[in-house]
């Protein structure tokens, strides 16, 4: 056991945070793989319960098995604690119960709280958390009483409350699970594109997760005072609101004549919104993927990659990325020495992170998407969906998943991982304590573009 500590205590930070989500995520699936978790008190196959595991835990929402018909309540709460964990973090939850506890938070701790939120700064980082895990308490709160109010009508007072609590975590975690099996397996939120409160429940809920801690905090400080944000925040929101507006607007171009040729203006218009709320993080559907015409596949995985904002419960390369990467090539284009945004400039380091992760992260999805198809025929649109969609730690699916074959599975299951604890902290965590050396070599140039 004191081995055991002492080689925990020379992990770096990024090695803690990657090894504890593989932990979590073990030690999930092979409680989902006993009896007790599943409907007929079988066993599950263990590449079915890793699976669900990792898709929980790294808040992602893709699975093999449908949730309702497969798991069990006991199952079920089992997925809700991975994801509220994995949608939190793990870091955070054990500040939670060392706040709880009256125990002392070490400066070790507050660096990999730090790192596991994307925090700004190391100071002031545990008072950052209580605010957080007292405003997911409430956010999900009241996510929880609204969605009660129409699944306690449909499925009684108990269940209903259950199902409240159950989808607004798995919507505010931005995981997309959900318990409507019933309707028919893997049928998502389909039966309810019209219902207002539900769809603008679970919007609000997904884009508070996802746009980011650090933007909750200026919110709440600064209130509408634009001008007193910090960059960061000044950033995150126009671009998220573009993206979401934006989104809606394309995807109803796109199926008018296609998914919502037989809706009516408000049905359309709640799919329309729903559908580029939900491809950017959350997964869940209230239109048939499968059937969409290619242009919206497309934007799906375009919305997919680009996913929510740094330091939320979100997927993808970040809002704040792109923006990075978008101003670099403007800079390029006007020959200007510097990057700079709303009267600030970036740093050089900014820039080289910004293009290692989209670079890795598109060149996981797009080598998961070669090897699928390598060793499966499958539509490549569906491949290409499914594994932007694990890096992404989305969850859309065309319908593929559950017949991926064990290889597969493995692929998507790595994708799912590197995109909740980061390509590159992943990356880092394995090369950080590595020596580089002291010789610099004499420079070159090469011929580019």
């Amino acid at each position: 056991m004191e081995a055991i500590k002492k080689y925990i205590r020379q992990l770096s930070n990024m090695q803690t945070i990657a090894l504890g989500f593989a932990v979590i995520i073990l030690v999930g699936a092979l409680l989902l793989m006993l009896p007790i978790s599943s409907r007929d008190g079988s066993w599950t196959r263990f590449s079915d319960a890793l699976f669900t595991a990792t898709s929980a835990t790294c808040v992602t929402g893709l699975v093999t098995v449908d949730t309702w018909l497969h798991w069990n309540l006991f199952g079920q709460c089992l997925i809700l604690l991975m994801i509220q964990v994995g949608g939190l973090g793990f870091i955070t939850i054990g500040v939670l119960f060392s706040l709880v506890l009256h125990k002392k938070i070490g400066l070790r701790q507050r660096g990999m709280v730090s790192e596991s939120m994307n925090a700004i700064q190391i100071g002031g980082i545990v008072g950052f958390v209580r605010k957080v895990l007292i405003g997911t308490a409430i956010v999900e709160g009241v996510g929880a009483v609204l969605l009660s109010i129409r699944f306690v009508g449909e499925f009684g007072f108990l269940k209903g409350i259950y199902y409240g609590i159950f989808h607004s975590v798995s919507a505010f975690c931005n995981a997309g699970f959900d318990l409507m099996g019933y309707q028919g397996p893997f049928s998502s939120l389909v039966n309810y594109s019209s219902d207002w409160l539900v769809n603008l429940t679970i919007m609000a809920l997904i884009v508070i997760g996802g746009i980011g801690f650090l933007v909750w905090e200026d919110l709440l400080k600064h209130k509408w005072h634009f001008s007193k944000y910090r960059l960061h925040t000044k950033i995150v929101l126009p671009v998220t609101a573009v993206l979401i507006f934006g989104g809606a607007l394309l995807f109803y171009l796109f199926e008018r004549e296609n998914l919502m040729k037989d809706m009516g203006a408000q049905e359309a218009f709640l799919c329309s919104l729903f559908a580029s709320v939900t491809t950017r993080t959350a997964g869940f559907n209230t239109t048939d993927i499968a059937t969409a015409s290619d242009a919206s596949k497309l934007l799906n995985i375009i919305l997919m990659f680009i996913g929510g904002s740094p330091g939320s419960t979100a997927g993808g390369i970040k809002t704040t990325t792109v923006v990075i990467l978008f101003l670099y090539i403007r800079s390029m284009f006007q020959k200007t020495k510097s990057i700079s945004i709303w009267k600030r400039s970036l740093e050089a380091d900014a820039i080289k992170r910004a293009a290692a992760i989209a670079s890795g992260n598109m060149t996981l999805a797009l080598g998961a998407a070669l090897l699928i198809c390598g060793m499966q025929k499958l539509p490549l649109d569906d491949v290409l969906i499914e594994t932007f969609s694990a890096i992404s730690t989305v969850g859309m699916s065309a319908g593929i998943t559950r017949d991926f074959h064990l290889l597969s599975k493995l692929a998507v299951i790595f994708l799912m991982y590197c995109g909740r604890v980061g390509t590159l902290s992943v990356a880092l965590s394995f090369t950080e304590r590595k020596k580089t050396s002291p010789i610099e070599y004499p420079e070159e140039k090469i011929l580019i573009g």
